[in-house]
Formats: C-alpha cells, sequence, structure tokens
C-alpha cells in the first residue's frame, strides 16, 4: 500500500485548495499566468534533464498522456479552442489527477523535479477545473468519442515510441514501479484493456459533469 509523505500530502492539500478557487473565484486565477506557470516549469524539467546527463529516451520524450497534457494545457489556457479544452478536461481529470495523487516519482523536496512534477501535472488539473467549471468552456457535443479517439491515437504513438527507444510509456510494457490503480486491474495486458474501458467510462461521467445544471 502506497505511504503518503508530508510532502506529498501537502501538495493534495494545496491543489484541492487551488481547484476550490478555480471554480468558486475564477477571477482570482488568471488563465495566462497559470499557462506561463505550467509552461515554464515542464520547460524548466527539460532543460535540467537535457544538461544534467539525466536525459533517457525511454522516459523523457513528450510520450506519456499526462506529459502531453502538460504541454496541451499552456495552450489552451492562452487560446480557449475548444478541442484543446475538451482533450484537457477529460485527460487531466483521468491520467494528470492519477499522476498527482499515485505519482510515479522518486524525488522529493528539496529536487526541482519533485516541484516541476507537481506545478504540470497539479497546474493541469487546476487548469481544467477553471477552463471548463470556473469560465464555462463545456465539451461540446460527441466529446467524450472524439477525445477517445485522440486517446487511442496517443497510445498508438506511445507504443511506436516504446518499440523505438525501449521505454514504458503510457505503461503500456509494464506497470509503473511506485504502488498505482494499475495494479489492481490486472496482469499484462489486461490491465491495457480495462484501463481503456475504464476511462471512456470515466470520460462519460466527466461529460456528465460538466453538462450538469449545479455546474
Amino acid at each position: 500500500m502506497r505511504q503518503f509523505s508530508t510532502e506529498h500530502l501537502v501538495v493534495l492539500a494545496l491543489t484541492a485548495a487551488a481547484i476550490v478557487v478555480a471554480i468558486k473565484a475564477p477571477k482570482a486565477l488568471p488563465p495566462k499566468a497559470l499557462a506561463v506557470a505550467i509552461g515554464g516549469a515542464f520547460a524548466i524539467e527539460f532543460a535540467v534533464r537535457a544538461t544534467d546527463g539525466s536525459w533517457d529516451w525511454g522516459f523523457d520524450l513528450p510520450l506519456h498522456l499526462s506529459d502531453v497534457v502538460s504541454i496541451l494545457a499552456p495552450i489552451a489556457l492562452w487560446t480557449r479552442k475548444p478541442i484543446l479544452v475538451e482533450v484537457l478536461y477529460f485527460w487531466a481529470l483521468t491520467a494528470s489527477l492519477q499522476a498527482v495523487i499515485t505519482p510515479d516519482l522518486h524525488q522529493t523536496v528539496p529536487s526541482v523535479f519533485f516541484f516541476t512534477y507537481f506545478v504540470t501535472h497539479s497546474g493541469a488539473v487546476v487548469a481544467a477545473c477553471l477552463l471548463v467549471f470556473g469560465l464555462g468552456i463545456k465539451p461540446r457535443p460527441h466529446a467524450v468519442p472524439r477525445v477517445f479517439a485522440v486517446t487511442l491515437a496517443m497510445a498508438a504513438a506511445a507504443g511506436i515510441g516504446n518499440l523505438i527507444t525501449g521505454g514504458n510509456y503510457m505503461y503500456l510494457r509494464a506497470k509503473p514501479s511506485q504502488a498505482s490503480l494499475l495494479d489492481q486491474l490486472g496482469p499484462w495486458p489486461v490491465y491495457i484493456v480495462v484501463a481503456a474501458a475504464i476511462a471512456l467510462v470515466l470520460f462519460t461521467a466527466l461529460d456528465r459533469l460538466a453538462r450538469s445544471p449545479r455546474c
């Protein structure tokens, strides 16, 4: 069973607080400022790995779903284009949220990677809540099959990346080394199929939540 460190619990509390602000007081969280924070953190992590010798072609290409979200979130925040908001919403509140709750992260404070990891991943979750619930940019009709198709295409790209680099993008070759939801979904490759089915169910639930009159 996963043990939550004090640092991780603090991050979870700050993320929850930021989500509340994004939904209840969106004017207090300027989208472009959040975009700069997420994009800046991603750029810093990229630069550090590229210069300190820790860069790994099997890990550091943007082929994990949550890494793509970290790139997508600033663009969606800046442009507010419907398709980008839809993909961000469904991916951030599934993949990125899981990455925040059960991070596959081996560094802690004061490592720069601890901070960049959570600024990008938690930031994406907050960005999705800000755009959809705070600013009211709802998913359009047929958003679920549209984004699910994009997700399958992303998985195909990650699979090709795994074949070329020997990596484990989107955890298609093996489960994360840290405890995660995938541990409960059966052995390889069963957990991949089950995870895809769960993703479709979650996308549908998130779509209904966004369209709820209470939201």
